[in-house]
């Protein structure tokens, strides 16, 4: 097995050369290439589905290559194909995307090019065209608990800006997960899942014709005890240091159950299309702690219902047409078992049943939009589109046995009771946002097999004013089998209710203030099919960040301070070695510097490597490789901890492909040698204590999954 070079003597340099002579290898020799057979084209149609196209660009549907962005598709047969059960396997195989994890619930954190953050608000997720952010941290729950991925028809990436089409948090990158339709099941599917930590899942989907009427629907239940990988040492382990106690359940493992239902039902008429959702976690355990103190005894729970209703493609006259979409989505988080803070005979014994509390939030949100394009003029595509946003964090409720009075240590409620503050004493009071906006886009045949594509968008919040942001990607077929682009934006991020109106907490407040955090992206990219059975892509970028929302001092208070620069390229490969096996790869590198200190920024990988290998086996049986390799993750500027480990995970998926009887296994191992991964933990440079978790958090070890379905 080849050697890696250790990574502080990994420069650019020797990244490049290392990608370029990886990539090269999976050429084909003259004398292996040959025409791509009808068998590899069932083989790359069962395995892989069809990657030609995307439209979360540009808005429409258009051909993957051409797209003014620098996308990846995933199709759910090639969803299938690497053994993938949940949306963040998924997206650790993107090129320049890295899954982290929050110590809170180990909530997966989608650092795309660098740009790491506690909670991840910089990257915007989007079911079906709407998104699916929590307004109160500004990311996706703090309750994550995991996204199953059987109901999943596609998932569209587009890394970089996003914000002159789609507005807030489209900062570092974008990602829409497009839901199964009729067309997409075509008939009726049973699922059972087992595997490692105790996991459990079943599962039915249908769709088809029901009169004039296209439907499907999807039901889901499932569990998991999750893994019980150990923490060595954790806040209540600084706590008992000072104290003189020994509290901490550390080492003690992780703790990452939770239950789950999801349901839905997506219809269509015509150019009328409904879809409603209901996502349901139950039992969530708290991953490392709410404080970053282990807590087996604390469980949350969320409820998600999403609703949209589209009318597309509407013909005005032949140059006109219409889009309007309306969305409602509601978001609760609660704890019916408080979480536990801190343990039993935390700060020095005051608290003997341990430090307790529930904050729980509650928010609607409305959407509406209307689309018109126009075609009428030569050469050209236009776009424009208006909408607004009705945001609502409508209540707010916090139970707890304790006070802070001011920086003291907290003191107990009498007798230790649970008691429910007053709303304008708890962490935050309910808000309302609206957001008005509107946006033109225009695609310009500007001579043969050049399209120049512009926009721009301008957002107006009730809170703390507007904000425009444009785009601009030239696009040039430069021959038959080599496309290039090169793309400007510029996206933003704006400041979540927590930045901005948190009270009555002792270490960290709101900054009413605040604007939003702001980033200019350049990029360069390149398409090129070297032989029918080759593909090469090639991507640079370059970014700069101002404004970021960081907090500061102690008390800590969030504001506007401080920049970020990065830099870096994204290399893929696909090659059809024979007409039953695919070799794939992508390697990614990027260097992200912190203004301020001159340093690198910190928790993103400078290198990350992925690997696969698809072999069509006889009797219909797919075998698939996978191998995952994340290097050079350095500290945050003034953690003196030694450097992040590199880790190296392998994966093994076989499955039958479509089997005559209907009926279909797969059996998945992932991280196959069980490595030792670990994701960095925070480093708070303003805290008394500036590391809670020294030792970082530590992955799932080896684990089992054996799929069984039927299709019918």
């Amino acid at each position: 097995m080849r050697r890696f070079v250790p990574v502080n003597r990994f420069s650019a340099r020797h990244a490049v050369s290392t990608a370029v002579l990886c990539m090269v290898a999976m050429l084909p020799s003259a004398s292996v290439a040959a025409a791509v057979a009808d068998e590899d084209e069932e083989l790359s149609s069962l395995a892989f589905g069809d990657k030609s196209t995307v439209s979360i660009a540009t808005g429409s549907q258009q051909s993957l290559r051409r797209a003014p962005a620098v996308a990846t598709v995933i199709t759910a047969e090639d969803i299938a194909a690497m053994g993938a059960t949940d949306l963040d396997e998924v997206l650790e195989t993107v090129p320049g995307i890295h899954v982290s994890r929050n110590v809170q619930g180990y909530n997966p954190l989608y650092v795309i090019r660098g740009i790491y953050s506690e909670f991840n608000p910089q990257t915007l997720v989007l079911q079906n065209g709407v998104p699916m952010t929590m307004i109160f941290i500004g990311n996706r729950g703090n309750a994550w608990a995991g996204l199953t991925l059987e109901n999943v028809a596609r998932i569209e990436v587009i890394r970089g800006p996003g914000s002159a089409l789609y507005g807030a948090d489209a900062y570092s990158g974008v990602i829409n997960i497009i839901t199964k339709s009729g067309k997409d099941i075509e008939g009726t599917q049973f699922g059972v899942r087992a595997g490692s930590f105790q996991t459990r899942d079943a599962w039915a989907l249908h769709g088809g014709k029901w009169g004039p009427l296209d439907v499907a629907t999807y039901l889901r239940v499932g569990s998991t005890d999750g893994f019980k990988k150990t923490i060595d040492s954790d806040a209540q382990s600084i706590l008992d240091t000072a104290f003189g106690t020994q509290a901490s359940r550390a080492p003690g493992p992780v703790n990452l159950g939770r239950d789950a239902l999801d349901a839905s039902i997506d219809l269509g008429y015509d150019k009328v299309r409904f879809r409603a959702g209901y996502r349901w976690r139950d039992n969530i355990e708290p991953g490392g702690g709410a404080a970053s103190a282990l807590d087996p005894v604390g469980k949350g729970r969320t409820e998600r219902i999403n609703a949209d209703l589209s009318w597309n493609d509407v013909e005005l006259n032949k140059d006109w047409k219409l889009g309007l979409t309306a969305s409602f989505f509601k978001y609760a988080t609660t704890y019916p078992t408080p979480l536990q803070i801190y343990p039993p005979g935390s700060w020095g014994g005051a608290f003997p049943e341990g430090m307790l509390g529930a904050p729980s939030t509650w928010e609607r949100q409305w959407r509406g939009s209307a689309v018109v394009s126009y075609s009428g003029w030569a050469k050209h595509h236009m776009r424009f589109g208006v909408g607004m946003d009705d945001l609502d964090l409508y209540r707010t409720q916090e139970l707890k046995n304790f006070t802070l009075p001011g920086l003291a240590a907290p003191v107990p409620t009498p007798g230790g009771e649970l008691v429910e503050s007053p709303v304008d004493e708890s962490f935050l009071i309910p808000h309302r946002r609206k957001v008005r906006y509107a946006y033109v886009q225009d695609e310009w045949n500007l001579a043969r097999d050049w399209v120049l594509t512009t926009g721009i968008r301008h957002d107006d919040y009730s809170d703390f004013g507007a904000t425009t942001n444009p785009r601009v990607a030239l696009v040039w077929d430069a021959s038959l089998d080599v496309t290039a682009k090169i793309l400007y934006g510029r996206a933003f991020r704006p400041p979540s209710f927590s930045e901005q109106y948190s009270i009555n907490n002792p270490v960290l407040r709101g900054n009413p203030s605040l604007t939003p955090e702001i980033i200019d992206t350049l990029e360069t990219a390149f398409s090129w099919q070297a032989r029918p059975d080759t593909q090469l892509q090639l991507s640079l970028f370059r970014y700069k960040m101002k404004d970021i929302i960081r907090s500061a001092g102690y008390p800590a208070t969030w504001i506007n301070a401080g920049s970020q620069r990065g830099q870096g390229f994204e290399l893929e490969a696909t090659h059809d070695l024979r007409s039953n096996l695919r070799l794939a790869g992508n390697y990614a590198f990027q260097r992200s510097v912190d203004d301020t200190s001159g340093q690198d920024a910190g928790y993103a990988p400078r290198h990350h490597l992925v690997g696969r290998v698809d072999w069509g086996l006889a009797g219909g049986l797919l075998l698939s490789g996978q191998v995952n390799r994340v290097a050079g993750r350095q500290r945050a500027p003034g953690d003196t901890r030694p450097a992040i480990a590199d880790y190296t995970t392998a994966d093994l998926t076989l499955r039958t492909l479509r089997h005559k009887s209907g009926w279909d296994v797969a059996v998945s191992v992932r991280n196959l040698f069980d490595a030792d991964a670990r994701e960095p933990s925070l480093y708070s440079p303003d805290n008394p204590v500036k590391v809670l978790i020294p030792n970082d958090l530590p992955l799932a070890g080896r684990s089992l999954y054996v799929q069984l379905t039927y299709s019918m």
